[in-house]
């Protein structure tokens, strides 16, 4: 058996001389060290399994492999091949169903080996403190696996379409979409550049899914921060269905909490409220209607984005989420758990001499109202946030903002493009994710002062 087999299918090298191509194989020397590293793991593995499976009757009933991280010097890819067809090397032909198996514990920091084998055989280390003293507490991620029934598929195959670094980072940030994935690296030196020196990992989940990560956040126990939209909506009538052409119109999910009074209920509705909610009644299925996108300050909007009505704050009301505590967007840590939300709320928004407290929708009309010169100058065209016409006062301006960015023709990876071309110290970072980026970089700080003051380290 070949070693160098089992980690390639063809180990021969394609170059083009002029017009033709040759094939030559090159000598072992011409390996990498990563790639050597793995023909010798390969060899210690095949000559370890093979004096095990030699003891026929002799064969001692547990049998234990520890790899450690292998993906060391190792190209991405071939960290995927090397995990798996290592294991493949552990089963016995026609011993599959026996009681004797060789178990291999491997332990990496790849995320690219953990894309090979899913939730179940993962064993999380989790640092913490208890007093002084450092303590790691182990993580079977094949119970969260088992009690989390409801999310587990969507979250596996997420994390496996994006090979996230959710498992070994210090931090983790789930943010909108597209646009803020690409602005917050940016933003984050700008607002909180000792962040740069942490690992934080970027999940783009959007508002209708950021409450999916509830369960695997708060297993974990990572600090996490929310970056997300206000996504305001007002209501269309109950018994109107959606328009599948109106890209303003979307679906919302209303959901109320128990102890909601029967009246707020009623009003939220637009009707009588049903008898089972009289006198604090246990809740009533989620009702589904169609709301159409609005501004923010619009009377009686309310949201769309389930992560807002979820998990933090749950609020369904934009006036309530306006209204929402500290405390709301940051309960207090369950265990080690922290997660704060933050999205948009009203700032001061100054243009054309007056002054207004408004709140946009998205990050891109909250980004043009604090940022409102700079936006409208003929320079910055190339955001696609300028307007015809100089808005009169805030108030028209966020109007203007909003129906642009509400539009088919509005191209948001080219805004967020737009925006990097830009020297950082032309425009400022939206208030509500400078905010947020402060609370991680203060959590972040306190995490190392932990460690510090554990370790019996004088700064």
């Amino acid at each position: 058996l070949n070693p160098a087999s089992i980690m390639t299918q063809d180990a021969r090298v394609h170059y083009i001389v002029g017009e033709g191509a040759q094939t030559i194989m090159l000598p072992d020397t011409y390996n990498g060290l990563g790639f050597k590293n793995s023909i010798y793991m390969v060899v210690e593995v095949l000559d370890l399994q093979e004096r095990w499976k030699a003891e026929d009757e002799k064969r001692a009933p547990l049998h234990l492999l520890f790899i450690e991280e292998p993906e060391a010097h190792l190209h991405a890819q071939l960290q995927q091949v090397f995990i798996r067809n290592i294991l493949q090397l552990l089963v016995i032909q026609g011993e599959a169903e026996g009681l004797f198996a060789t178990q291999a514990v491997v332990t990496t920091h790849s995320p690219h080996i953990l894309y090979e084998r899913g939730f179940q055989p993962i064993r999380y280390f989790r640092r913490g403190l208890v007093g002084n003293d450092q303590v790691t507490e182990v993580l079977n991620l094949s119970a969260f696996y088992a009690q989390e029934t409801e999310h587990r598929d969507f979250l596996q195959r997420y994390l496996k379409l994006t090979h996230c670094d959710l498992f070994f980072s210090d931090a983790a940030v789930l943010v909108e979409g597209n646009v803020e994935r690409l602005l917050l690296p940016i933003m984050i030196s700008s607002a909180a550049e000792s962040l740069r020196s942490s690992c934080i990992c970027i999940l783009e989940v959007g508002g209708a899914f950021g409450h999916k990560f509830r369960s695997l956040i708060e297993f974990l126990g990572i600090v996490t921060l929310i970056i997300t939209d206000v996504d305001s909506v007002t209501l269309l009538p109950a018994d109107r269905g959606g328009d599948d052409d109106d890209d303003d119109e979307l679906e919302v999910e209303l959901d109320v909490p128990e102890a909601r009074p029967a009246d707020d209920f009623r009003d939220l509705l637009g009707g009588d409220a049903p008898p089972e909610t009289a006198g604090g009644a246990a809740d009533p299925a989620p009702a589904h209607r169609y709301g159409k996108k609005c501004l923010p300050s619009t009377v009686g909007a309310v949201t769309s984005n389930q992560t807002l009505v979820k998990w933090l704050p749950a609020k369904q009301s934009i006036e309530e989420l306006f209204a929402a505590t500290e405390q709301e967007k940051e309960p207090p840590a369950d265990g080690t758990t922290r997660v704060r939300v933050t999205y948009q709320t009203p700032v001061q928004v100054v243009w054309n001499g007056r002054r207004a407290k408004l709140a946009g929708r998205t990050l891109e009309e909250a980004f043009g109202l604090e940022n409102a010169e700079w936006c409208q100058s003929p320079e910055q065209k190339k955001l696609g946030l300028r307007l015809r016409g100089a808005p009169a006062d805030p108030e028209a301006l966020a109007a203007g903002l909003h129906k642009r960015v509400s539009g088919d023709k509005f191209d948001k990876t080219k805004f967020a493009l737009g925006v990097l071309t830009a020297r950082p110290e032309e425009w400022h970072v939206p208030a509500y994710i400078r905010e947020g980026l402060i609370w991680l970089k203060a959590q972040i700080d306190l995490e190392v002062e932990a460690e510090i003051e554990g370790a019996g380290i004088d700064e």
